[in-house]
């Protein structure tokens, strides 16, 4: 890499975009229509929770990741747009929405995620059991990618989840072990990267295991090559890597912009170190192009039937 591209941190939050962030806004007919859609189901996506820089093209190609449980989390990580508070959502018929909206899309490849909630008894692994249920029930070949929280590190939860065999486990790790303290109160690198290698233990060649990180909190190059070997140490398969940006002024700032030469290298480092998939860039999201950012037998050929 550059001398440019290894350059210190910087104290200073960065002012203006990179011009590599420049995106479509969304407003296209297709949006349109899967906004409608989502509306009149009464569904909740990460996309617009989170407000994903990627939900314009997402909603044109008719795909969008499904969050159930509710828009309140329990947890309050200082990255994410997700308001924290104590729940009250709790529909036992959300599945059975999500599935009906999974058929109605046509879709072949579904993600679903949640908030975390540690106020439930099982952390919200039933739901997830619901929804993989009921797509294979009412969608039979689509397949299913479940991105779930930690399940406070649980086994019982977790073996729930995996049990249904959903085609993709993903538990985004988010950032390096160091940041843990200040970006995500409340959860525990090694705990999570427990639950992934558990995950795959307990799945074995049927499911894929996934995870994801961001970057422009202040890790170095070497702290990410670091965090993704102990990943590939955990059984993990599919990586992604993305640009961390701040939602708004009460959230953590970005220490930096990465230049899409470092995305690269640390793609290349990854596939280096024996992953099967992996996704990087500055606009890289977890649920980005999901269909596609598998191992070769787990594609889906095309995302709309």
């Amino acid at each position: 890499m550059s001398k440019e591209m290894q350059s210190s941190e910087k104290k200073e939050t960065p002012r203006r975009l990179p011009p590599w962030f420049k995106v479509r806004m969304p407003g296209g007919p297709g949006f349109i229509q899967l906004h409608n859609l989502l509306r009149s189901g009464e569904l909740h996506t990460v996309c617009e929770e989170a407000h994903c820089p990627n939900v314009g093209e997402c909603w044109e190609r008719g795909t969008a990741t499904f969050m159930i449980l509710g828009d309140v989390c329990t947890r309050r990580c200082g990255f994410c747009n997700v308001q924290t508070g104590k729940p009250t959502w709790n529909d036992p018929l959300e599945p059975l929405r999500v599935a009906n909206q999974v058929k109605a899309m046509g879709l072949r490849h579904a993600v679903v995620t949640s908030v975390d909630r540690d106020d439930l008894p099982d952390y919200g692994a039933s739901a997830f059991v619901g929804v993989v249920r009921s797509i294979r029930m009412l969608a039979p070949e689509c397949k299913i990618e479940l991105l779930t929280p930690d399940f406070r590190g649980q086994e019982m939860p977790l073996a729930k989840v995996i049990h249904e065999k959903p085609d993709v486990f993903n538990h985004n790790v988010e950032t390096v072990p160091r940041l843990y303290p200040i970006a995500r109160r409340g959860s525990q690198f090694l705990r999570s990267a427990r639950v992934l290698k558990t995950a795959k233990e307990m799945g074995g060649p049927d499911v894929v295991t996934k995870s994801g990180l961001m970057v422009g909190l202040g890790e170095s190059f070497e702290e990410m090559v670091e965090t993704i070997g102990l990943l590939r140490e955990h059984k993990v398969q599919v990586l992604t890597v993305g640009q961390y940006l701040r939602p708004t002024e009460n959230h953590l700032p970005v220490v930096r912009y990465w230049h899409p030469d470092e995305f690269a290298a640390l793609e290349q480092a990854a596939y280096d170190l024996g992953f099967e998939s992996v996704a990087a860039g500055p606009l890289v999201r977890s649920s980005y192009h999901a269909d596609q950012n598998l191992p070769e037998g787990k594609r889906a050929e095309s995302l709309i039937a």
